[in-house]
Formats: structure tokens, sequence, C-alpha cells
């Protein structure tokens, strides 16, 4: 590992490498290699070679292409080259036939490394900061739909859940808040509070709100042994004109321009999101400014001390301008990918070892703020094989501890099809959960959902699609889950020790194997378990490449020697293969 200022003009060889640059041109870094991965969470390609890869924050709402809510300017090579730019600013990659060229900022700082992919990843996170590890309670399966909008939609799915035998360790709640301020319960009677002062639970009265004792229903899910998580968004949200008015945010939204707590544009007025995009007309609070820091998490600090668990904090994608300030004196040109980054390091800092954050967007560094999860995808099957590759890709990068959503969240229901491939896929992901969006769509003007319960529930699932069974099918997946959590556990903090992801692509381990280099659709889950996700439509069959060594069928224990390819017989059930030194016995 080796840093490196580029200013004025040289040429150097680093490992395999040749880098030419001069003032006023890209960086042209000259190579053999086979293939090229990381750049953050990528939902095009896991292997980037022949693509040209901008690393900036974007929100895309499903089928994301080249758009990514989390880039990184690191990627590493198998030949064994690796680079990472040191900067928050927009950057971009070229991956041609014997070439990299890579746009980067004026005298940027750049660190090479060379090695193995899994030295390399590991080096690049000492660089920036050993994973942080996640709860226990994390890697059990979660549950969430934004349609429960009251506590009695809560406790329903848990009651539901409970009598069909499905284990949770942890619920998300989405349509908690007012839709005003986000941290007051929808219904809650209480008197606003000016120039920033935070209401505590005694200032409020749900008695008569669709949420009557929420303090009370997070002691008895606690009790359950579930976790909970409310969902929030980084903005003093710009009411519509069907929208209620709300005092509170009136006085929350006065105090933030009057104390310059969100973030301005170059005159000095609040800069607010574009028309077009999510929130429109909205401003942002500045998370570069240790007071806006203090405001708007003492507002949040009554909700940890009603237990609650974690936040799953959406958004972030907000800095559409490069001359927007921030308290700090940066502008939107550092501060478009760096925004979600603070944003979620803000709310981590009050955050606990026993909780946890459920982040969609991030930059380099979102590995010291765990969770990340892949966004909006809608429930199609290639929205499906995009996620799988947002998750590798992602690991490529360093981020040890990633989810999706099981058959997207978006649009009409998934296919039980679908379905089962999306739910024995996240089983063996660092954070197996379902969501689904509001019933009728979250925006039905772009893409219109399912009308009625559009819940991706398992019991939901067989409901809609009459197919007795189907439940306790999915079920068998949730509890292999539960059985795996001493292998997943022992492998999370193995990641954190070591600067580890979870989910290992192939040529994580085997870069010299051309087989294992080009293969994007299997993985390993930490050292011992491979995974073979069934991509295809009503799969009969899947072909499986097994690398060097000694393997086990994980669901028959039949005996294989790799390297070898094999075609597997689905019949309903993804290929799964354990190295032989793997204890089968009592998982499945």
């Amino acid at each position: 590992m080796e840093k490196l200022k580029l200013t004025g003009s040289g040429s150097r060889a680093f490992g395999p490498a040749r880098l030419y640059w001069r003032e006023g041109a890209p960086l042209r870094i000259s190579l053999t290699y086979r293939g090229a991965y990381g750049l953050g969470e990528r939902f095009d390609a896991l292997n980037q070679k022949g693509r040209r890869a901008v690393c900036e924050v974007e929100e895309k709402f499903c089928f994301q292409g080249g758009k990514t809510y989390c880039p990184a300017p690191f990627f590493w090579t198998d030949s064994g080259f690796g680079l990472y730019a040191d900067t928050c600013e927009s950057t971009a990659f070229d991956f041609r036939e014997d070439e990299i060229i890579a746009e980067l900022p004026k005298n940027c700082v750049i660190t090479l490394f060379s090695g193995t992919p899994e030295s390399m990843i590991a080096e690049y996170l000492s660089l920036l900061g050993s994973p942080i590890l996640p709860p226990d309670w994390a890697f059990g399966p979660w549950i969430s739909a934004n349609r429960w909008s009251s506590q009695a939609d809560v406790e329903n799915a848990v009651a539901e859940a409970e009598r069909l035998g499905f284990p949770v360790s942890a619920l998300v709640i989405e349509a908690w808040s007012d839709e005003a301020t986000f941290y007051i319960w929808r219904g809650a009677k209480y008197t606003p509070k000016p120039d920033g002062a935070p209401l505590s639970l005694e200032d409020f009265d749900f008695s008569d709100s669709p949420w009557p004792d929420p303090a009370g229903m997070i002691r008895r899910l606690h009790e359950k042994g579930i976790r909970v998580l409310l969902w929030q968004a980084p903005v003093y949200k710009a009411l519509g004109p069907d929208e209620p008015a709300n005092e509170q945010h009136r006085l929350d939204c006065a105090d933030a321009v009057r104390r310059g707590l969100c973030v301005h544009n170059a005159d000095g007025s609040p800069y607010t999101i574009p028309e077009g995009h999510w929130f429109p007309g909205s401003m942002i609070p500045d998370f570069t400014n240790p007071e806006t820091r203090r405001v708007w998490l003492g507002k949040r600090r009554y909700l940890l001390e009603m237990g609650i668990d974690g936040f799953k904090t959406d958004g972030g994608e907000f800095i559409y301008s490069d001359d927007v300030r921030f308290f700090d004196g940066s502008t939107g040109r550092e501060g478009k990918n760096r925004y979600a980054r603070d944003y979620a390091e803000a709310y981590a800092s009050v955050l606990g070892p026993e909780q946890a954050l459920f982040s969609r967007a991030g930059f380099a560094g979102q590995h010291r703020t765990p969770l990340l999860w892949a966004g909006d995808q809608q429930s199609v099957n290639s929205e499906f094989r995009s996620a799988l590759t947002a998750g590798l890709s992602a690991a490529c990068s360093g981020i040890a501890f990633w989810g999706f959503d099981i058959a997207g969240f978006a649009g009409p229901l998934p296919t039980p099809d679908l379905y089962r491939r999306a739910t024995q896929l996240a089983c063996f992901c660092p954070v197996m959960q379902w969501h689904s969006e509001p019933d009728g769509g979250q925006f039905r003007e772009l893409m219109p959902g399912a009308e009625g319960n559009n819940e991706r529930s398992p019991w939901n699932m067989e409901r809609a699609y009459a197919l007795p069974g189907f439940a306790e099918e999915m079920r068998f997946w949730h509890e292999l889950r539960v059985k795996l959590l001493p292998y997943l556990l022992k492998t999370a903090r193995e990641c954190a020790a070591e600067n580890r992801p979870m989910l290992r692509p192939l040529v994580y381990y085997w870069p010299g194997d051309a087989r294992a280099a080009d293969c994007a659709d299997e993985f390993l889950l930490g050292r011992d378990i491979l995974v073979a996700p069934l991509l295809e439509e009503n799969a009969a069959r899947r072909r499986v490449y097994l690398p060097e060594g000694e393997w086990r069928d994980f669901f028959t224990g039949e005996a294989h020697v790799g390297p070898a390819e094999l075609v597997c017989p689905c019949e309903g059930r993804l290929p799964v293969f354990a190295r032989a030194c793997f204890e089968l016995k009592g998982t499945v």
C-alpha cells in the first residue's frame, strides 16, 4: 500500500501496472487484467471492465442501471492492482482493454494496492477504519411493510408471524410519524416547542392516536425478542397544499433558517431540493454543523429513550448543485457524495453497540455505519438479478453488512417463483428482510403498485395467489436462517476483526482461476458456504462452478471435488455447497 499525490507530470510502475499523469489530464493506468471490481454498490455489472463508472451518489427509484446510491472511488483487478482516490468529489473510471482512465480532481491523493483481492480489500478497510460489527439481532429474519400505519397493524403482523411459526428478530416501521417532522408519532397530542427545544416523552398524549401506546408496544416486542427500527429522511419537508399544517414543523423550519442549521445556497438562502426529485422544495439539515446535529438528534432522543433499536436512514442523495454551501466551508462539489455519509455518521453517533442503522445511501467509509440495503427495486426478475450484483460489488468495495428487499418492494406483487428464489438468496445474505411499499404504489404516477394488501409477507403471498402451503415452504428458509446464526455471527466477527466482507465473489479467493474471475452469479457467505442463486424464472436446473477444494452439497451431503462444473437439478431449491470442513449436522 502506497500513497501518491498526483501533481505536475510523471509516471511510475506499481505492481502489475504503470501509471501516467500530467496536469489537466486524466490519470492513465496501463495494465493487463481480466476484471475490475468494487466502486461501491453497482447494479449494472460485477466486473466493470468495458464500462465507465461514475462515483456519484444518485437517487433512482428502481432500475438503477449505472447509477448508485453508494459509490466508492476504490477498485481492484484480478491481476493484483488496486486504487483508492481520497476525495469526496465526483470521479469516473473508464475500464478499457489494457488501460484504465481515471478522471480525478486536481492534486488528488491516491492510495495504490498490490496483492490478492483479499489483501487489497483488507488494506483499503484498514485505511478507512475496520468495519463496525452490528448487534447479533441484525442477523436474524427481519419484517417490514410501509402499509403498517398503526400500532394495531404492527401487532397484527407480529401475531400472524407467531401463529404461523415465523421467527422474527427485527421489525421496521416506516409509516409511523406525522409525515411532517418525521420525529413525532402520528396523531400524538402535545404543545409545540420553539427555538429548537426538544420534546420529551412526557410531553405527548398518545391515547387518541393510531399509536396509543408506542412505548408499551416496543416493550412487548422486546419481550418477544423483536427489535424495532423507525424510518427517517434528512429533510425539513415542504408540505404540499393538501397536507395538514403542522405548527411544530413550522417552528422547526423557521429555527433552522434563523440559525443556519440547513444547507445554504451561495447567496445565503436555504437550499431546497429541486422539482422532479424526492421531497421537492424541502430544505435539508447541514450535518457538518455541530449545532444541527445537536438539535436534529436531540428531537429524536426520546425515541431512543422509548427503546427504539435503530433507524432506517433513508434518502441522503439530496445535493443537486455544486454551488451549495455547508457550515464547514465545503461546497456541493465536495458535499454531494459526503452528505449521505455525514447523515449516517450523525445518527450512528447517538446509537450504542446494541443498536443499528439501515441505510440506503453512502460513500467510501459506509462500512463504519452499518447496515446498508440496496434501495428501491421493482418486483421483477431483472431487478432481482441487479440486487445480487449490487450486493457482490458492495462486498468487493469492503461493505461487509448488506441486504435487499426480498423480491423487491415496488409495483405489483412478485410472482411466487420470484419470491421463492429471492427468499432463498436472502437466507444466505448478511441481512434477510422482506419489505413493501404503500398499497397502490409509493409513486403511483410513475409506477402503479398492487392495490389492496400488497404486503410482501409469506402469508400474504399465500393468500394473494391462493397457494396453500406456500407460507410453510417459506418458513423453512426463515428457520434455516436461525439455524445459521452461529455461523453468521462467527463470520461477522471475523469480518470486523480481519477487514473482510461477508459476501465474497469467487474471484475473492481464486483470482487466478479464469472461471472464478468470470463468475458473477455465485458467492461465498463467509469462508465455508458457496451459494448459487436461482436467477432464471422457473429454473429446473442450475449450472454451478465449484472452485478448487473439497465440497459437499449443503442439503444432501453429497461430496464433490473442485474445480468442477455441475448441472444441479433445482427442485425449488437453490444449490448450496459447503467446504468439507464445515459441520452440516444440525443446520439442515
